[in-house]
């Protein structure tokens, strides 16, 4: 989760958990990545250049090289290690950008005053990504090298899903490769909806419609909740709300007036008022134990299917399964959001470029590692292999290689990847309000103020129109 959740920094939440939710939880935290949202395809390799080829330092052939990884990722990199032995490894642990994490970049702009201390192959969050790939000061080298530039192949990166690795583009080049991502699917009870006659949504108006419906007729039943820190990343971003997308590089576009916004919130606001749709968060004290059993729809990140239903609520193996993203009328295709996924950089200061390039490349493209990895990988030849591995799904009432595989294709990049947490305006003034009985509708303006004072307290221009 970028931000919030996904197997990685997984899902921060305000509260404590139950037992069983706080085990989910640990779960989700140690895999999602910090996430973060995605890059906008302005800062795409197609739409910049004229930026200088990168020069390497002197390299030094068979070299030790040091990775930085979170605990989660350790036993891939070991298991690397293992395989490779003829590379010669120093492996640190850190907490790998969660939450919000500075400490990486801290600790480079340390290296950069010394001169010396960068690791060659780090794994963090996407927003590490947007300091990584600019240089701390004028002429200097930023941190992170850029990988299309002759260190990964071009057929290695267009093997990736569908805008996956527009976080890790700036400046017309590819400074990362994404470990796994969190493409947000429908996620519903099949035992359930068959029991009661329901049909599964395709639309954001069939949706809605069921809700209300459930509402009615299984009263205390819930179709989603919007409760938790990364919830808009599932709703907002699913509906192409412009509430972080950067129109151009350091010019970011918070405009929650756009009927991309409220078109989603006005739909959140019926559905809450009907009582289907929680303002408590799925991860919060005491969700599972009351109603975890009692959640008939959820649409949320690819890894609610494994970390939500089948460990925090407990949900018996063959009654959870997942559908394609929903569409808005006029649409043919459906845009969908992200709540989760990391990255590995390597350090332009490397120097076994050829060793660190290739460790990067296996941690997140061979089936060796990504078949046995915790969540959906970014790669998509490995996304297959992950999907072949009975862990990955036996728990599924149907195969949910269908809407995993569209869904990945689908995320939106216009909910770009920011200097600051999406998370941090959606908890401190979202989530309060709702708590309060507020509607989202009349709370998009202050959560506008918000993000847009964060986004200028970072350097970037704001437009709100």
């Amino acid at each position: 989760m970028r931000s919030s959740g996904s197997p990685r920094t997984a899902p921060r939440r305000r509260v404590a958990r139950t037992a069983s939710a706080a085990t989910a939880l640990a779960a989700a935290a140690a895999l999602v990545a910090g996430c973060g949202a995605s890059a906008d395809t302005s800062s795409s390799p197609a739409k910049q250049s004229g930026h200088s080829a990168f020069q390497p330092v002197a390299q030094k052939a068979g070299s030790t090289i040091t990775v930085w990884a979170d605990s989660t990722r350790l036993p891939a990199v070991q298991a690397y290690q293992k395989s490779h032995p003829d590379v010669k490894m120093k492996i640190v642990t850190y907490d790998g950008g969660a939450d919000g994490s500075t400490y990486l970049q801290t600790k480079v702009q340390l290296f950069d005053r010394t001169g010396s201390g960068w690791p060659d192959v780090v794994f963090g969050s996407p927003t590490d990504v947007t300091w990584a790939s600019a240089p701390t000061k004028p002429g200097a080298t930023p941190f992170a090298a850029p990988l299309d530039q002759k260190l990964v192949p071009a057929s290695t990166l267009g093997g990736f899903a569908k805008g996956s690795l527009t976080p890790c583009q700036f400046n017309g080049h590819t400074y990362c490769l994404r470990n796994d991502i969190a493409q947000v699917v429908l996620w519903y009870n099949k035992k359930l909806m068959d029991q009661w006659g329901y049909t599964v949504p395709t639309t954001w108006a069939q949706y809605e419609a069921l809700g209300e419906k459930v509402a009615k007729e299984h009263p205390g039943y819930l179709v989603g909740s919007v409760g938790d820190t990364n919830s808009q990343e599932s709703y907002l971003w699913s509906s192409q709300c412009p509430a972080f997308q950067e129109t151009q590089p350091g010019t970011l576009r918070v405009a929650l007036k756009d009927p991309d916004c409220t078109r989603m919130s006005t739909l959140l606001d019926k559905l809450i008022s009907a009582k289907s749709v929680s303002t408590e968060g799925f991860f919060s004290q005491g969700f599972a134990k009351d109603s975890g059993s009692k959640v008939l729809m959820a649409y949320g990140p690819s890894w609610y299917g494994q970390y939500l239903f089948k460990t925090a609520f407990k949900t018996p193996a063959g009654q959870i399964a997942a559908a394609a993203p929903l569409t808005w009328p006029g649409e043919s295709t459906p845009t969908t959001g992200n709540v989760g996924g990391g990255v590995w950089m390597v350090s332009s200061h490397s120097k076994n470029l050829k060793a660190s390039t290739d460790l990067a490349t296996w941690l997140t493209t061979s089936d060796a590692n990504q078949t046995a990895a915790p969540t959906y990988p970014a790669y998509a030849p490995a996304a297959k292999a992950w999907l072949s591995n009975p862990a990955n799904s036996s728990y599924f009432a149907d195969d949910v290689s269908g809407p995993f595989q569209q869904a990945a294709d689908e995320v939106w990049t216009g909910w770009s990847n920011t200097k600051f947490s999406d998370a941090t305006a959606w908890s401190s003034v979202v989530l309060p309000a709702l708590t309060a009985g507020k509607s989202l509708t009349s709370t998009l303006p202050a959560w506008q103020k918000t993000i847009s004072n964060e986004a200028k307290a970072d350097g970037y221009k704001v437009t709100n129109e």
